[in-house]
């Protein structure tokens, strides 16, 4: 069972549902994506969709095969695209396909359908089309734009084009996914349910509409699915989609079944593809149960993503430089770090401007560094200050350390308590006590200069 605080905030549906993070928390167990932003880093990376990108920049263009298609809402069939199509980016994508919870095997129509979907629904026609929702519509709507065309082939690998460019071959790849996180005939049964006036993907619509806020987890909505499913079960009927695949009539057959029977024996018709299950939902406990999807298809085993349990954030863990300084010498400064790739630091003068700034490699344990002569010379006498970021490259939060020291025109011989290093331990910022009274001495020195000069 899953512990939330709330387990029921919003509509249980793929399209415009699952909206709170409460429903959103179990639904990421339950499903997997075919792409997902590192936690660490924020880049993509691939679950079930594996990638090859070919782009260039924003300004080559690629052309299509002439096999390359794209659903055509008017038309209502995928047509091949313009001959004079260009795209920006082509992406290769090579699925990973497993089992649905019920069975059923993942296939090339859930990812068709799935566009078909995300254009026929992102498309208004006029102001009589049915196939619209108030929220969902205008959010697909922009992504479409960018959608060229897309070549299945084989039977789990697609190239999609898209006049979409970034710097990160990632992020197209994220932008260009296409991916299904249920089966293609509970998406069916959900847009026709929808079509007919009986339910609605979204909250805003179901309020204007006066209908229910489709929810696959409640059994009353569940049934509506099912009779559905039913129904085209009965009648053959094969998704406009999917008419132009070579499939038999057993596949339609066993898929409208299989999903039948999941909703007869579990009672809500969420069914997706992830390492668990939702095995129940009791309305009048508000109760969860999900279950492990033992299912040998399922392609990660236990620890597959053990990497990201615990984090190595990087830490600065001493640095040794001096207190005090000649305008003019050279500064050498020690830095002590574990889990960084490299260190970033800033040096800044008496007036507060940055003079310098750096980025150097580091390895594991002590690294120096040093701040040459002609560097020292642009800080100015007085009280200057330095910055250090410790990076890592799988973790984006540094570590930092900041520490102000003193910058004198003549060298000064200090007594002994003084002429120690600053020693700077356990990731604390420390301003040591000397540097408290030579900083007063300078600015009354500082004052009683302009005082002079200003009253002769």
């Amino acid at each position: 069972m899953i512990g939330v605080k709330q387990i029921y905030q919003g509509a249980w549906n793929p399209v415009m549902g699952l909206t709170d993070s409460y429903s959103r928390h179990i639904w990421g167990i339950i499903s997997d994506p075919g792409t997902f932003k590192h936690p660490f880093t924020g880049e993509t990376f691939p679950v079930r969709a594996n990638w090859q990108v070919e782009t260039k920049d924003p300004k080559d263009k690629l052309s299509l095969p002439q096999e390359a298609k794209i659903w055509n809402p008017s038309l209502q069939k995928w047509t091949n695209v313009s001959p004079d199509a260009l795209a920006t980016s082509k992406v290769t994508f090579d699925f990973e396909f497993s089992n649905w919870h019920n069975g059923q095997k993942i296939d090339i129509n859930d990812i068709l359908h799935s566009l078909y979907f995300t254009i026929e629904w992102g498309t208004q026609s006029d102001e009589n089309d049915r196939t619209f929702d108030t929220e969902f519509t205008p959010r697909a709507a922009q992504s479409i734009q960018t959608i060229i065309g897309i070549n299945p082939l084989d039977e789990d690998t697609v190239e999609v084009y898209v006049d979409y460019w970034h710097f990160d071959e990632g992020e197209i790849a994220d932008w260009a996914v296409l991916w299904s996180l249920m089966p293609w005939e509970i998406t069916s049964a959900m847009e026709q349910a929808v079509i007919d006036g009986k339910v609605s993907f979204s909250r805003s619509g179901a309020t204007s509409k006066n209908v229910n806020w489709l929810s696959l987890i409640i059994p009353n909505d569940a049934e509506i699915i099912k009779e559905y499913l039913q129904e085209f079960k009965d009648t053959s009927h094969i998704p406009t989609a999917l008419k132009e695949n070579k499939e038999n009539e057993e596949y339609h057959h066993s898929r409208y079944e299989s999903s039948i029977k999941w909703i007869e024996d579990n009672n809500h018709a969420v069914i997706s593809n992830g390492p668990f299950y939702l095995e129940s939902y009791a309305p009048e406990s508000r109760t969860i149960t999900v279950g492990a999807f033992n299912d040998e298809s399922y392609p990660f085993s236990i620890g597959k993503w053990s990497e990201f349990e615990k984090a190595e954030f990087p830490e600065i863990k001493k640095a040794h430089m001096k207190k005090i300084i000649q305008r003019g010498e050279e500064m050498n400064i020690t830095i002590e770090t574990i889990h960084s790739d490299s260190i970033l630091y800033f040096l800044t003068n008496n007036k507060g401007n940055t003079i310098l700034s750096e980025t150097l490699k580091v390895k594991e344990g002590n690294t120096a560094f040093s701040i040459t002569s002609e560097n020292t010379k642009e800080l100015g006498t007085g009280a200057s200050n330095i910055k250090i970021f410790a990076i890592s490259n799988s973790v984006l939060k540094p570590d930092f350390y900041e520490s102000s020291f003193m910058v004198t025109e003549n060298k000064i011989e200090l007594p002994n308590s003084f002429s120690k290093n600053i020693e700077f331990s356990e990731n604390r910022i420390e301003y040591e006590f000397w540097i408290l009274p030579i900083i007063a001495i300078i600015g009354i020195t500082a004052y009683l200069i302009k005082r002079h000069h200003s009253n002769p």
